[in-house]
């Protein structure tokens, strides 16, 4: 199996994970806070990544200067995608942020464009801007009636969706200085740090430590963390990275489509959430309009 074949189906496996990745947050969301899940589930990463290592006896060494250049990239994905990800999923249906989150490819290609200075042709602008407005459209109808907590979630996974384009761009250079699993222990161990401190510290000046443990009490919640943790946190950041060594950033965006289509699949079906006729027509167009752009896209590199 060649490389590029053996990163397409890392991708198919993120977008897979990632998908179903949003019921289960919501299914920890009733038991737990949003910032206590995020630590539960990168203590649950973090204890995983140690034992794979110990079994495997693979050794990391990274420098300080190694942390500097590895550590933006970690405050982008899994910091902030995943916070901002859990807060608006706290006050939106998984359906509705897996729709927002197609915009992931375009936001992918505007920075590409601005970053890496990368050319679009006046097709790829125009299903930019027709995903815009599929975007655009959803938002306000699903704010139609003056929502504020709607309007702050839609916001909050939009930014969860800028924040892993920003990832999509960066991580290619740094998988190609870095072993995966040195990336990937970093961006756990940066999570587990991070989302520990500031959930444990709430707790003890709010004097209420023993609630921070009280969710392991219900099964539901155990489950839906050991996925979050193992497969949605440490896995996907291992299959992200190995993609993007292969794969270029627009290429590996558009696989966050089949994340929202499994997404919305799986918040209608298992979660029993309502799916309005906005949906459908902002969804199709936010489709149509990465599909192009990653079409066109091709199409001219080939030329």
């Amino acid at each position: 199996m060649t490389a590029q074949r053996k990163a397409y189906l890392a991708a198919i496996g993120y977008a897979l994970i990632i998908g179903l990745s949003f019921m289960f947050v919501k299914i920890a969301l009733t038991v737990a806070s949003p910032i206590d899940t995020l630590a539960h589930r990168f203590s649950i990463a973090f204890i995983s990544i140690l034992i794979f290592m110990i079994c495997t006896k693979k050794r990391v060494k990274i420098g300080k200067q190694d942390i500097m250049r590895i550590l933006p990239l970690a405050l982008l994905y899994p910091l902030a995608f995943f916070t901002f990800q859990v807060l608006g999923l706290a006050q939106i249906s998984s359906t509705e942020a897996g729709i927002i989150q197609a915009a992931i490819p375009v936001f992918t290609l505007i920075l590409a464009s601005v970053l890496l200075k990368e050319k679009s042709s006046h097709l790829q602008l125009f299903f930019v801007g027709l995903s815009v407005a599929g975007v655009i459209f959803m938002l306000s109808m699903s704010n139609g009636g003056a929502n504020t907590g709607n309007l702050i979630g839609s916001g909050l996974i939009l930014l969860s969706a800028l924040a892993v384009s920003f990832y999509n761009i960066f991580a290619r250079k740094l998988t190609r200085q870095y072993s995966l699993i040195s990336l990937t222990y970093m961006m756990t161990f940066c999570g587990f740090v991070i989302f520990n401190g500031v959930a444990i510290g709430n707790h003890v000046m709010n004097q209420t430590l023993p609630q921070f443990f009280k969710p392991f009490l219900y099964g539901d919640f155990v489950i839906a963390i050991v996925y979050l943790g193992i497969l949605s946190s440490l896995v996907t950041s291992y299959l992200s990275n190995y993609s993007l060594s292969i794969l270029e950033a627009s290429k590996m965006s558009v696989f966050s489509n089949l994340a929202t289509f499994i997404t919305i699949l799986a918040g209608v079906i298992l979660l029993k959430e309502a799916f309005h006729l906005y949906h459908l027509i902002g969804g199709v167009s936010i489709v149509i309009g990465v599909i192009g752009t990653n079409y066109f896209g091709n199409k001219r590199g080939a030329s």
